[in-house]
């Protein structure tokens, strides 16, 4: 599993490498048709995500970054950097046994719910992958066609 996660993020960078390609001005550029209307609010809501889940199976609170207070490309990197961090230090503390064992999660809203470690990490690769394909549909919508971003590369 960590090894799915460091693969994902070595995706996620061939994202950002080619975002750092592009004209400020697009990166913040809303395009319709997208739940998160900008490049730069679909990366943060990305690494928001796997924050949040990594957050909640640890029973710590997590706050939701605004993609303002993360303007560019460099600056997303950073979160990247942190979040992916986080993941791979709580990761490496499961044993197989505790990345398959039921957990109870306990949400704000006073919510539970049991799942396993290991489900809610394939729910944040999978999530994550979701939202690059947006990303690249944006980037070619814009006009700036993206470079293969696949795990086929780093496997």
């Amino acid at each position: 599993m960590r090894k799915l996660h460091s693969w994902t993020h070595s995706s996620l960078t061939l994202v950002l490498d080619h975002l750092a390609t592009i004209p400020e001005g697009d990166y913040a550029k809303e395009v319709s048709g997208f739940g998160f209307a900008t490049l730069r609010a679909q990366i943060i809501h990305i690494f928001n995500c796997e924050g949040f889940w990594i957050h909640t199976l640890q029973g710590a609170r997590f706050d939701d970054e605004d993609a303002a207070d993360w303007p560019s490309v460099p600056d997303a990197r950073v979160l990247q950097r942190d979040v992916g961090a986080n993941s791979l230090a709580y990761l490496s503390g499961l044993s197989d046994e505790q990345l398959n064992a039921d957990t109870e999660l306990s949400f704000s809203d006073g919510d539970k719910a049991v799942r396993t470690p290991a489900f809610i990490l394939h729910h944040i690769l999978t999530h994550a992958f979701h939202h690059k394909g947006q990303i690249v549909s944006m980037c070619r919508t814009l006009g700036h066609p993206a470079p293969d971003t696949d795990l086929n590369q780093f496997a």
